[in-house]
């Protein structure tokens, strides 16, 4: 039982800080052992540095519980006073996107890409290639094979929908039957 006492004070929170403690552990002899077999030291770092760094955690971690209370107190009465100014979540999404998108276009990378792609679409739409590819697609569009084409097709599509109607009329009708039947 003297070799758990040890390990229980080398992981308390609040080591180094009670005299009793100290005094405690420095009458164990195994102390060094147990440590080290629980925890090995670093190379180059004796006891002492050990203990004083442990020491200093201990403090920092007890400040930044401190400090996550405060933010956590801080943070519920901002949204107490956004709650009486008549802010929600929802409105300040909207008015963090709506600023973010004046950002981005008002940004000189925006602006830039806009005027490239604006030059491009001027070069591409002067291209020969481009304008004889928008005659072809209208003079296809104008065909009498396309208008053919279409009208098939809207036939078909009547034709279909008119067979799916007959199908349905025509499997109401059995089961109606089947109902009178049984």
């Amino acid at each position: 039982s003297s070799s758990a006492s040890p390990d229980i004070n080398l992981n308390s929170p609040n080591k180094g800080l009670g005299v009793e403690h100290s005094d405690s552990l420095s009458d164990v002899p195994v102390e060094g052992a147990v440590g080290n077999v629980a925890n090995p030291l670093p190379p180059g770092l004796t006891e002492e540095e050990a203990e004083e760094l442990r020491t200093e955690l201990t403090k920092v971690e007890e400040e930044i519980n401190t400090l996550r209370q405060v933010l956590s107190a801080k943070e519920r009465h901002a949204t107490e006073l956004k709650r009486k100014l008549g802010l929600s979540p929802l409105n300040e999404l909207k008015q963090n996107i709506s600023k973010s998108w004046q950002d981005v276009q008002t940004s000189n990378a925006y602006v830039r890409t806009a005027e490239k792609l604006g030059e491009w679409n001027e070069r591409v739409t002067s291209l020969d290639l481009y304008l004889s590819a928008s005659a072809t697609l209208d003079d296809i569009a104008h065909s009498e094979a396309y208008k053919k084409t279409q009208e098939t097709l809207s036939q078909a599509g009547q034709k279909t929908s008119a067979a799916l109607t007959t199908v349905g009329t025509v499997i109401s009708k059995r089961l109606g039957d089947m109902r009178y039947d049984a």
